[in-house]
């Protein structure tokens, strides 16, 4: 049933839900799916050589190339043979259907739709970059997605999207004097973990969060994919606004558009207390493993990093040199700075910065996403500890050594003192190298998820892997993104994944996999949906998914859906059991176990049938 214009204008509406109304003509109810306007579309060079390839092959018109880009943020230089052929693919169409490169000289694409005015507050923004939701930082609605949504708004302007639940997160209290955004971040990440925000729209309030500059919410917003958040949204000031450069006259509105309406309803109000915060830091492999930096204080580092979307912005980088002024970094130590963009690396340098940071011992490259992409600035080790700015520490999402979150100002104070530390208490001199090699940490055991059967009807040997939050880099590495013929990404599934690295050569077609919650959190990449494709992986069940990854799943057409962990237990589910599976009606039996009770899953949403049974998303 639809709403009218004005009866939905009488309803008072959140954030995400006003946005969302402005931009379709369906009524706004959380879980319902609209047909989505999209403002701005972008694709990145990983994804970008996908997104062309299907737009040739089905010979897809660009439905505005005004408000379609690509931005080559991923390997500025394009150091791997793969991702150079891949940009310049892209170049080459983008030139015959007249669309905008933001090319390897611009810096990351989410920041530079945000400083160039591309996006304003209230827009729909897409990406092939997970991190898209920075948006929320100025009030717009951001989203990554993977390649086939990314080519479907190009061609059509709008994409289909679940409305998400609304919740509001308050932040009481004033952090200590040493505390950044970035540690707040990370303290609310301790407080809500990996899947805390699954499914929701974040609204961020409180007097700390009112008063952050551009360059606070942007470190903010950037890491609400870690909390399995659609997207952190905080409504801009009149002085964010103006530090873009908005004209003064269309700030005020500007500001009172991209408001929640009073009396608007949220399905969850979040409390996180900041009062007196001192500095956190992620532990390696999981960013939501925060605790305070006295807890690792003193620990050796190989490595350091300053930059990524999370915390490249200008601000970050002159806080880090206002610490290593009139020091050096330590000599076992490389200290790796990247800033987000041009004109971020333009203004660094008119004003001497760079010049700080290269006397005090720090490289410098070019603008761009950096530490957390394969190949621009370099990935650690075995056995090398980096501490990073980054947003993901991912096992091997940065190398294959171990690596620290944390903000600029304990990233600096750690590169000055050779071990983990803090701007206010760094060591007169560096600490002495430990020459004893530290044997690096096997990965952490993980766990798998497929795709591709016969509805409704599926039969198939099960792999269950009991775990939460298996990421994408656990299912299908980063090293292996500039593949793009699906048929070779099927030997890379669970690549990354201690325990389950030989399953591709173990999978047979036809069997059905079985994770934990929140399965496929992290990177955008259709990948890790293909390479079970590839290897004929006829269903995915979860306990839940990360939203990017369902997206990718159901538009690749690989049937999926969710089983609580109840149903797993009535139906004593284990590895090597036939089960089968009516996607339709919504039923699980062990086949194996014929005493065990008929077990309930999520029957197929109407749109999965209708996606599945056209062949994908983009098929006719």
């Amino acid at each position: 049933r639809r709403m009218s214009k004005r009866a939905r204008m009488s309803v008072p509406q959140t954030l995400v839900e006003k946005i969302f109304s402005s931009h379709t003509a369906e009524a706004i109810q959380p879980g319902s799916i609209v047909d989505l306007a999209v403002d701005v579309r972008c694709a990145r060079d990983f994804a970008g050589a996908n997104v062309v390839k299907h737009m040739k092959t089905r010979n897809l018109p660009v439905a505005d190339p005004s408000k379609t880009f690509f931005t080559f943020d991923c390997n500025p230089g394009g150091s791997d043979q793969k991702y150079a052929a891949n940009q310049h693919a892209c170049r080459l169409w983008a030139r015959e259907n007249g669309v905008k490169v933001f090319d390897i000289t611009q810096g990351i694409g989410t920041h530079q739709v945000i400083e160039k005015r591309i996006v304003r507050p209230g827009d729909v923004f897409l990406s092939t970059d997970s991190h898209a939701n920075i948006l929320g930082a100025i009030g717009s609605f951001g989203q990554g997605m993977g390649d086939v949504d990314i080519a479907a708004s190009f061609t059509h302007g709008r994409v289909w999207f679940k409305v998400p639940k609304s919740a509001k997160l308050v932040l009481r209290g004033t952090p200590g004097p040493n505390a950044t955004p970035k540690d707040v971040i990370l303290r609310i990440l301790s407080e809500l973990g990996a899947g805390g925000l699954l499914g929701y729209a974040c609204e961020v309030t409180g007097p700390y969060a009112d008063a952050l500059n551009l360059s606070g919410r942007i470190t903010m917003a950037s890491m609400g994919t870690e909390m399995a958040a659609i997207i952190l949204l905080f409504p801009p000031t009149r002085e964010v606004l103006a530090e873009l450069g908005y004209p003064v006259d269309e700030v005020a509105s500007l500001v009172q558009q991209s408001r929640a309406d009073e009396g608007a309803v949220y399905e969850r109000t979040i409390e996180v207390d900041i009062e007196g915060l001192t500095p956190y830091i992620s532990y390696p492999g999981h960013p939501e493993a925060t605790h305070p930096v006295e807890t690792v204080r003193g620990q050796r580092i190989d490595s350091a990093f300053i930059g990524s979307c999370t915390n490249g912005r200008y601000e970050d980088i002159c806080l880090a040199a206002q610490i290593l002024r009139g020091r050096r970094v330590a000599p076992h130590v490389v200290l790796k700075i990247v800033p987000s963009t041009r004109a971020t690396y333009e203004r660094l340098l008119r004003e001497g910065v760079l010049q700080t940071l290269y006397t005090a011992g720090a490289l410098i490259g070019n603008a761009g996403c950096a530490g957390c992409a394969d190949g621009q600035i370099g990935q650690n080790g075995p056995g090398e500890v980096t501490v990073s700015t980054g947003n993901r520490n991912f096992t091997g999402k940065q190398g294959r050594g171990k690596v620290y979150l944390a903000s600029p100002a304990t990233v600096a104070a750690s590169a000055i003192a050779g071990v983990i530390a803090t701007a206010d208490a760094i060591p007169d001199a560096a600490v002495e190298m430990d020459v004893t090699p530290e044997r690096p940490e096997a990965p952490a055991e993980s766990s798998s998820g497929p795709a591709r059967p016969d509805i409704s009807i599926i039969r198939g040997r099960l792999w269950f892997v009991d775990q939460n939050n298996i990421d994408t880099d656990m299912i299908f590495h980063n090293s292996h993104l500039a593949i793009t013929d699906i048929e070779e990404m099927g030997q890379h599934a669970f690549g990354n994944l201690s325990g389950w690295t030989d399953f591709s050569k173990k999978a047979r077609p036809g069997d059905i996999v079985l994770a934990g919650a929140n399965f496929g959190c992290g990177s955008s990449r259709q990948q890790a949906v293909d390479c079970f494709t590839a290897l004929g992986i006829s269903l995915l069940l979860a306990r839940s998914y990360g939203a990017i990854y369902e997206r990718n799943a159901i538009n690749a057409g690989v049937p999926m859906t969710t089983i609580g962990q109840e149903a797993i237990e009535a139906a004593q589910l284990r590895t090597g059991d036939e089960i089968e599976v009516d996607v339709l009606q919504g039923t699980v039996r062990n086949l194996t176990r014929p005493d065990a009770p008929l077990a309930r899953c999520q029957p197929l949403a109407k749109i999965q049938l209708e996606i599945y049974q056209r062949g994908g998303l983009l098929s006719h």
